[in-house]
């Protein structure tokens, strides 16, 4: 599947409105653990992010008759929303009794929960602060691995980390759904190898033109509709 709008088909990611809109809406909660005195590197949690998300979906529990299966199915039937909220403390401790993944980097720590209605939040999550996570990346990041997937940044559309963090995850699922099981089981056994890159100016036009998923974002939050955010370079789909 791709966000393309160019691209016959019904996509979770188009702006305009779709027979998704019609569809109960549902999102998929992430929460990153930022701690005052510690918090994570900015990259290092946009990739925890982007892994979180495939976590969850190459779970047993949200695929066949998976206790999460029928709210997966719900969300990937309407638009594909995912909201990034941040926790301390006692916040972290109380979001990580909720049943859900903790997936962890090398400085961050991503939980991610099963697919809830768009204003059927769990109390505990739904306290939590969404706006103003910003975080930083105290040395530039190292090139990424050409033979590895990475999720490509616009550099021309400036989010702040939750919303990286979500378009990095939007970008991971796209490239999930077009690798064959095969691909998928690889992957996964694999640990979810992957990095995001800001792209480089010049480079842009070529990976949008490239045939890879891309993420078209709604609009929904900071963004204007229709913006390119991701592309998702996986080697398989090159």
């Amino acid at each position: 599947m791709t966000s393309d709008p160019t691209v016959p088909g019904d996509s979770p990611f188009r702006a305009e409105q779709s027979p998704r809109d019609e569809a109960p809406q549902f999102v998929l909660p992430l929460v990153a653990r930022i701690e005052k005195a510690a918090p994570p590197a900015r990259t290092d949690a946009l990739e925890t992010a982007a892994r979180a998300v495939l976590t969850l979906l190459g779970d047993e529990r949200s695929v066949a008759d998976g206790e999460w299966a029928p709210a997966v199915r719900d969300w990937e039937d309407a638009r594909i929303r995912k909201v990034v909220r941040r926790a301390r403390g006692a916040e972290w401790r109380r979001a990580e009794a909720l049943p859900g993944i903790t997936v962890t980097g090398k400085s961050a720590q991503v939980r991610v929960f099963p697919p809830v209605p768009l204003d059927g939040w769990p109390k505990d999550l739904a306290k939590l602060q969404v706006s103003g996570t910003e975080l930083d990346d105290p040395e530039p990041p190292v090139d990424a691995d050409p033979t590895a997937p990475v999720l490509w940044l616009n550099p021309d559309v400036t989010m702040s980390a939750g919303k990286a963090m979500a378009q990095a995850g939007h970008g991971a699922q796209l490239a999930w759904w077009e690798l064959s099981d095969e691909e998928r089981t690889d992957w996964r056994e694999a640990g979810f190898p992957l990095a995001v890159r800001t792209a480089d100016p010049a480079r842009w036009a070529e990976l949008t033109g490239s045939g890879l998923p891309l993420v078209r974002d709604a609009g929904f939050t900071e963004i204007a509709p229709g913006s390119c955010t991701v592309v998702a370079d996986h080697p398989a789909l090159r």
